[in-house]
């Protein structure tokens, strides 16, 4: 378990952590989310002793990370794929990671092989695609067979098939009852991924909840009714207090939304009451997008005010197609 408290980080006049404190338990994906500047690399950062908190204290199990003495054992993490030194190969790297906590050689062929790496584990590093360098750093992540783990951003760079992997990977080691703590910018992989999230703007704490509470808190939902007897319907449901509304919905004309606290269920008995057709009734769940846009909204650091001079960006899957291709 990673806990903090009251956690600050101050540098100057900024701060970038103020007066954090959460818990991140066993047997979950948690997913650590919030906007450019948030805080979260610093936080992070802090849990492994790379930063010192100006206030405050974070424990992992109960000990500060300086405290372990053979570190590896307890806590992995992917902060930086790209620390790794040029010239060194993989499997030398792992080897040199091995050795500073006393771990077995025959460790560093399992990682290897776990992450894909083995037949590539004599090129140096340096030579390697983003997506390599991401796998080499889950696999020194992994080289301790730790409790905890911490991965920033950890599908950067991967294929399809990668995400997957990393993905079906971090639920099975939850499930295996370890702490898996991930920050990630791409919320699609995150709500597939997280079943908790902690989520921070401008370095304070915004929530801490499970996924489906976090959609559901922001975004709420609705249910969508189709019918060829959409006035009586509508008017059977106010009837019950229920707030609705019509909308013109391209290729299916207009829909009804019911909002609030209101089942799938209570809609098909009051319909079945009145003797009305259904061609449709479903619920319609909010996005983590949405949610994390609503919720996040007043925290982001950096605002873009329109697009005319705004520079092109490249879509995900030409980023990922070029670093394949080195």
């Amino acid at each position: 378990m990673i806990e903090a408290q009251g956690l600050t980080k101050r540098y100057g006049a900024t701060v970038a952590v103020d007066n954090l404190s959460f818990e991140v338990k066993p047997g979950k994906v948690t997913g650590f989310l919030g906007p450019n500047g948030a805080g979260k690399s610093t936080t992070m950062r802090m849990i492994l002793g790379l930063d010192t908190p100006t206030a405050g204290d974070v424990r992992i199990d109960g000990q500060h990370y300086s405290d372990l003495k053979q570190p590896l054992r307890k806590v992995g993490a992917l902060l930086d794929a790209k620390w790794v030194h040029p010239n060194r190969s993989a499997r030398a790297h792992l080897n040199w990671m091995a050795a500073s906590n006393k771990l077995p050689r025959q460790r560093v062929e399992q990682v290897l092989d776990i992450v894909g790496l083995t037949e590539v584990a004599g090129k140096r590093a340096g030579a390697y695609s983003l997506g390599m360098s991401q796998r080499l750093g889950i696999a020194g992540a992994l080289l301790g067979d730790p409790e905890i783990l911490l991965f920033d951003e950890p599908v950067n760079g991967l294929d399809p098939e990668g995400i997957v992997w990393i993905r079906q990977f971090m639920h099975r080691l939850a499930d295996e009852g370890r702490t898996v703590f991930v920050s990630s910018h791409l919320l699609s992989e995150m709500a597939l991924t997280a079943e908790e999230l902690l989520v921070i703007g401008r370095g304070r704490l915004i929530s801490q909840s499970s996924t489906k509470e976090f959609v559901e808190q922001a975004s709420g939902n609705s249910i969508k009714v189709r019918s060829p007897q959409l006035g009586e319907l509508q008017s059977a449901l106010q009837q019950t207090g229920l707030e609705t509304r019509v909308e013109d919905v391209e290729d299916e004309g207009k829909v009804l939304f019911v909002d609030g606290k209101v089942t799938t269920d209570q809609i098909g008995e009051t319909a079945a009451a009145q003797g009305i057709v259904l061609h449709e009734l479903s619920l319609q769940r909010g996005s983590l997008e949405q949610a994390f846009m609503q919720m996040t909204g007043d925290s982001v650091q950096y605002h873009a005010h329109g697009t005319e001079q705004a520079p092109p960006v490249a879509p995900a899957e030409a980023v990922v197609a070029a670093e394949q291709e080195k």
